[in-house]
């Protein structure tokens, strides 16, 4: 279908539903005095016109307030602001909803091939025995995160869910009844959520969204396949990071990790039980009923019992046994249904996700210190053993190790973590808890100090079931990735290890991390290179290298179209699998619905299969490669100044809402690292820094020194060869147009009133000008007219959220220009701004 027919059909489904129920919910009565769902769209026109005539948003709102108001007094401006924002957030929760009904029928128009599709091509391309004797091993791996970028409670997500199905009914008076509803539900937190709460609020999409999902699209590749026989239930897997990444989070101890392990494993009991009980009134047959009650009845009892364990062994020997009477005295009745139940316990076995653990490698190190100090190894510092001395104490030495040794709470939990592994791999399986990731990793003893400890809580008198998981992240880490793997091979104790673990490593890269030190292209550029260099170390070595990307929402942190980054992989890239991590709000917004998980992890798949069904893969030519090196340098050169400029954090910390991420009650884990009272770059979070260009509508790591660098080579001469560049190597064609998307989220009018800050003003220019100079370039290689040419409808998508959202953003930069200027409410001021979050991040679906 043509991009305008595409284009039509998002018009009929989404943008006039949209406006036809928000007629209904901009009158909803539940405000006192002023009718602010009236006012709301004069709000909107006259925000863009006064933004658009170069008013600030002072003016603009001083205006709204005299012209279209009663309000007088500064508190009653305050009051309304305050329900302008709380209507703005409903707006966007009902637009979600609107999308996502409508998602099914847009993606029969889309260009994007399904599973089925992608297999008949192989078979056409007389590729089908390569292509099918890959998915026996073949995997997906997406790993959820609590990260602090809000996503929908379970009350709200329910309210989507019910919108969503009636709004593919039309059912009028139902929807009107629902978002009255909506009106009346809190869409925040009211306090701090903790590690568990945000454990339990991801576990409910897993109950109610991905078991089915999950279950489903294993037996629809399974069908597709064409092999009855067909056996490999990690095709899809998921992971799950809340309550194991302590990580920056001290609210993470070793109890919630095991309250967490206990909440996945009973939910999938809860799973199991219901669907074992649908089953049960299909197939009520003598001998065979008796034998579903009893595993009923086992099941009723784990699931409210954490100390009640089932294990998977057992749990497969029921079911065998109901499946052979089904077959020899029952003529097969049902036994579909049945296998498919079958295969849902082989996909999840009895831990729903795996549990992955994480923490700081300087964690690990102050451990390690802490106990050599007590051993009286050394009086103070590691630095007194010299590196052979350190590595032998690690891989042969035992000194005592108990979590009482440590006063620090942090490092205490660590320790106590590690002695409790055992016990939740013994009640969830190994496979519910296997992998133990170090952030900041830059050398041999992120690893070692992971695995020492191991040895020294009490693992060293049997293997160690855990993958040790470097995760690469910073420009430092990535060039010291290749010694630190080899090094890591010529260790006979390690390389012992990882003959236990089946002669496989997984390494994790960090995008966000990587962005916010390196710059856009050079971090993306740099990852792809590692990716290269680590999969001809780990072949060298014969070891089969895992890559899991550690991808945020947006471009800046990894994010963006993720089929269209996976497929323009190089072939020197391992392709065994494909890991990422899903943040925040994308859990929602792109594996939300099961239409839109069941979409989005076939593009997963196929993305990691298209090389091997169209026998082509993907090379970047010597000429290629110095080309881009050359403009990563460029472009991280401009990056690097800007960061290097004095008024660079200065002008985060008091002209942004990156202070005010901390206040909010999205997340549980602290806003930024350390306790310093200065802010220093090394403190910031990639979410909150990424998520706070976002809010100002600047995107800065996103695309920031792309477009110096591109109309550096420019003029001198070689814009034909970026044409080039851009036509010829997907992977430079898919940072470009993710690039792109970021562009096309800016909005610097919202913030041009800065122009004339005494103190800022210059450094506004300079973020201005690299915005323009960038959407200039891209779309002067791209031959595109406008940004995002060929995506009409995401492009559409992109405009009515932003527009929802300008009034909000408009009193967001109210309430900072009232903050920056001291007033006498600034307190109330600071709480819109704080408030102002929600509705933005919602509206962007991948805002950080």
């Amino acid at each position: 279908m043509s991009q305008t027919e595409r284009l039509k059909e998002f018009k009929r489904s989404v943008r006039n539903k949209f406006n036809v129920y928000n007629s209904l919910f901009l009158n909803l009565p539940y405000a006192e005095g002023e009718n602010v769902g009236i006012l709301i769209p004069l709000l909107y026109q006259q925000c863009v016109r006064g933004l658009d005539s170069g008013k600030n948003p002072q003016e603009i709102l001083d205006e709204f307030f005299t012209n279209f108001t009663t309000v007088n007094s500064h508190r009653d401006r305050i009051d309304l602001m305050f329900r302008i924002v709380q209507y703005v957030e409903r707006q966007v929760v009902l637009y979600d909803a609107v999308e996502d009904a409508a998602f099914p029928k847009l993606h029969e128009h889309t260009e994007s091939l399904s599973i089925r599709d992608y297999f008949q091509l192989a078979k056409k391309n007389r590729r089908w025995d390569k292509v099918s004797k890959k998915l026996d091993t073949f995997s997906a791996r997406i790993v959820l995160t609590a990260h602090p970028t809000q996503f929908y409670t379970p009350a709200v997500l329910d309210i989507i869910a019910d919108l969503r199905n009636l709004i593919l009914e039309d059912k009028i008076d139902e929807i009107d009844v629902t978002i009255q509803q909506l009106g009346l539900t809190s869409l925040i937190n009211r306090k701090k959520p903790t590690p568990l709460d945000e454990a339990k609020n991801i576990i409910y999409t897993l109950r109610h969204v991905y078991y089915q999902a999950v279950g489903d699209l294993y037996a629809y590749i399974k069908g597709s396949v064409g092999n009855p026989n067909y056996n490999n239930p990690d095709i899809i897997k998921i992971g799950f990071w809340p309550g194991g990444d302590r990580d920056g989070n001290p609210y993470v101890t070793a109890g919630i990790t095991r309250d967490v392990a206990d909440e996945l494993r009973t939910t999938l009991m809860k799973c199991y039980y219901n669907d074992l009980k649908a089953l049960g009134k299909k197939i009520s047959f003598p001998g065979v009923q008796e034998k579903i009650w009893e595993l009923r009845g086992l099941l009723y009892t784990a699931m409210f019992d954490k100390s009640q364990i089932l294990s998977y062994e057992s749990i497969m020997a029921a079911l065998m046994e109901i499946r052979e009477i089904l077959v020899e005295d029952y003529f097969s009745l049902y036994l579909k249904d049945f296998d498919q139940f079958i295969d849902k316990v082989r996909v999840f076995r009895t831990h729903f996700a795996a549990l992955d653990i994480r923490q700081d490698h300087r964690k690990h190190k102050a451990i390690v210190e802490t106990i050599l100090i007590n051993a009286g190894v050394i009086k103070q510092s590691l630095e007194e053993l010299s590196e052979a001395e350190l590595v032998r104490w690690l891989l042969e030495e035992t000194p005592e190790v108990t979590p009482d040794l440590f006063e620090d709470t942090v490092l205490r939990e660590t320790v106590a973590n590690i002695y409790q592994l055992e016990d939740i791999q013994k009640s969830n399986g190994e496979e519910g808890c296997n992998r133990y990731i170090i952030s900041n990793s830059e050398d041999i003893f992120a690893v070692l100090f992971v695995f020492g400890l191991f040895r020294w809580c009490g693992w060293d008198k049997k293997e160690i079931t855990f993958d040790i998981v470097p995760l690469f992240e910073t420009m430092k880490g990535m060039e010291a990735a290749e010694g630190v793997m080899q090094t890591l091979f010529d260790l006979p104790q390690y390389r012992e290890h990882l003959t236990q673990r089946g002669e496989e490593h997984t390494i994790m890269l960090g995008f966000s991390d990587g962005t916010k030190d390196g710059g856009y292209l050079k971090a993306n550029w740099s990852i792809l290179k590692t990716k290269e260099t680590l999969s001809k170390v780990c072949k060298r070595n014969k070891i089969k290298a895992i890559f899991f990307d550690g991808r945020g929402g947006p471009p800046a942190r990894g994010g963006g179209k993720t089929h269209r980054f996976y497929a323009a992989q190089t072939r020197d890239i391992a392709n065994h699998e494909i890991q990422l991590t899903i943040q925040g709000q994308t859990i929602t917004s792109t594996y939300g619905s099961r239409e839109l998980f069941m979409h989005n992890s076939e593009q997963l798949l196929t993305a990691g299969l298209s090389n091997t069904i169209f026998g082509k893969e993907n090379t970047i030519t010597t000429e290629q490669r110095a080309l881009i090196e050359e403009l990563s340098e460029l472009s991280f050169a401009k990056y690097d100044a800007l960061k290097q400029h004095p008024k660079f954090l200065p002008y985060l910390e008091h002209r942004s809402t990156l202070q005010y991420y901390s206040n909010a009650n999205i997340g549980s884990r602290p806003g930024k690292r350390g306790n310093k009272a200065k802010l220093e770059f090394s403190d910031l979070r990639a979410i909150s820094f990424v998520g706070s260009w976002s809010q100002l509508k600047q995107n800065v790591p996103g695309y920031f020194g792309i477009g110096t660098a591109l109309q550096t080579l420019k003029d001198a001469g070689r814009l034909r060869e970026l044409k080039k560049l851009y036509k010829e190597v997907p992977f430079f064609q898919a940072l470009m147009l993710n690039s792109m998307m970021s562009l096309k989220k800016c909005y610097f009018e919202l913030t041009r009133y800065m122009e004339e800050d005494e103190e800022f003003g210059d450094f506004w220019k300079i973020l201005h000008r690299e915005y323009e100079l960038s959407k200039k370039m891209l779309l002067q290689i791209s031959g595109a007219k406008v940004l995002m040419e060929n995506e009409t409808v995401s492009r559409e998508s992109i405009r009515i959220r932003e527009s929802i959202v300008l009034p909000l953003l408009v009193i967001q930069q109210y309430a900072l220009q009232r903050v920056a200027a001291k007033d006498e409410e600034s307190q109330l001021y600071r709480k819109i701004v704080t408030r102002s979050l929600y509705g933005n991040i919602n509206a962007s679906r991948n805002s950080a």
